[in-house]
């Protein structure tokens, strides 16, 4: 498959030397990609393919105004670049203002620590599948609907630009979902796993444990008693940090967030405290090994690190070139595209909390009544407003973990919720099983990670309380 993108590095740079002079910015993006989808559901194989696609885009920006189109049939590029440029000169009526960035000439590609999925064949991914499947259904009689889903993608871009930059990168993903859902009369629960890896096939093999753990979780939430409804001091394990970092804050410190909300805008004011003095979150796609890792992004600005939040007070937010320039700060690398169908988006790459200096033991004590929540089931974000479900839970008395419960649901205000933290752990934990969703590109694989946490004030929603 290289070859096609070799063999059109100069297509594109003749291309774009023809056309710079018409827009103000010009880039041309190219990309082959195959890959894997496997789907179990109770007895039977849903879904079973494997898929290669080429295809590209083309941006223009005139005045301001973008134009943008994709194409499958490299034949059709000039045709597409032109329609880009009309479009762009159409609707452009201000100012082109793109952070500067040094253009790169490079080829980087992501390496890989054990077997490419590519090299592994379909029939032994189906029978990884059938395999964890198998355990699934086999932890106990009353689980009645279990899935497995397996995925991986190799893709390889080839970006030029009016600003001098040819680069090509290339990388490698792979996840697994694992549900499995119980019944007892009217009662329902379900225990869930998710895993990714752009490291080594092998990462998604010997997975026995971790499975068979969803399917008990939903098993054993069947005789649990529900949550009473309250107001609690709650501890959340790593996992469900990671999460709470991503939906809840993360999101909002995409800088597309904020310009086209003057409202979140003023809210966002970097210099604002948010948290306590030893709160540090952060986003980047610099460090590497995760799923939001990789050399540059999709405008060809190197991959960064970006401190958003420094010792509880904001202090940056995530950018492309545009965003960059019309706030007047400096572009971070996080501009994403899922692939060619669309544009690049700003979008979070690998976000957590670092770990604070509270032994996990610590973070219980002197709680009278609280909850532990670990891992999640689900959850959901409306502008700064959250809700997570908690995999599994336990009541904390007087300091100690007590009884588990279930139907825990986690919500509030993110910007109350950080200022409530009390303590934060020592631990730390990378959860690699995200694939973010944002203007209809879902899937995107990033990374989030964190330690334990401590919030006071956290509205649990559960079984009203008497």
């Amino acid at each position: 498959m290289p070859t096609v993108l070799a063999d059109a590095k100069n297509l594109l740079s003749d291309l774009i030397a023809r056309y710079r002079s018409q827009v103000d910015y010009l880039a041309i993006r190219l990309e082959e990609a195959e890959g894997t989808d496997v789907l179990l559901r109770g007895n039977k194989v849903e879904t079973l393919s494997e898929g290669i696609s080429v295809g590209g885009q083309v941006r223009a920006c005139h005045k301001g105004g973008w134009g943008f189109a994709s194409f499958n049939r490299l034949s059709t590029l000039t045709e597409r670049i032109e329609e880009a440029i009309a479009a762009a000169r159409l609707v452009g009526d201000e100012e082109t203002l793109l952070a500067p960035v040094s253009p790169v000439q490079d080829t980087r590609e992501v390496l890989l620590t054990g077997t490419n999925p590519r090299h592994v064949s379909l029939s032994r991914k189906k029978d990884l599948c059938s395999h964890y499947a198998e355990i699934l259904r086999s932890v106990d009689s009353r689980i009645t609907t279990i899935s497995v889903r397996y995925g991986d993608s190799a893709q390889r871009i080839l970006l030029a630009t009016s600003e001098g930059t040819l680069l090509e990168q290339a990388w490698v993903d792979m996840e697994m979902r694992f549900a499995a859902t119980a019944r007892n009369g009217e009662t329902v629960q379900t225990g869930r796993e998710t895993t990714g890896s752009r490291k080594a096939y092998e990462d998604l093999e010997n997975l026995d444990e971790q499975v068979r753990s969803a399917a008990r979780r939903g098993v054993e939430a069947l005789a649990l008693p529900p949550v009473k409804g309250n107001t609690y001091t709650v501890v959340i394990d790593p996992v469900l940090t990671g999460l709470f970092v991503h939906e809840a804050f993360g999101h909002l410190s995409e800088a597309d967030m904020a310009y086209e909300n003057p409202d979140l805008l003023e809210v966002m004011t970097l210099g604002r405290r948010f948290g306590p003095g030893d709160l540090q979150i952060l986003d980047g796609a610099a460090p590497e090994g995760h799923r939001g890792s990789y050399f540059y992004d999709d405008e060809g600005v190197p991959a960064t690190t970006t401190q958003l939040i420094k010792d509880g007070v904001l202090v940056g937010r995530l950018h492309s070139r545009e965003t960059a320039g019309k706030l007047g700060e400096t572009a971070t690398g996080n501009a994403r595209c899922l692939n060619y169908h669309y544009p690049p988006i700003v979008r979070m790459t690998n976000t957590w909390i670092e770990p604070g200096k509270t032994p996990v033991a610590d973070l219980f004590q002197d709680i009278k009544e609280g909850v532990y929540a670990r891992n999640w089931l689900g959850g959901m974000t409306n502008g700064e407003m959250f809700t997570f479900a908690a995999g599994e839970a336990w009541m904390i008395r007087n300091g100690e973990i007590a009884e588990p419960v279930r139907d825990v649901n986690l919500s509030g205000n993110v910007f109350t919720t950080l200022a409530d933290v009390e303590a934060i752990g020592d631990d730390f934990y990378w959860d690699e099983s995200g694939g973010c969703g944002k203007g209809g590109q879902s899937g995107l694989p990033v990374g989030c990670g964190g330690p334990s946490l401590r919030i006071r004030d956290v509205v649990v929603g559960g079984e009203a309380a008497e």
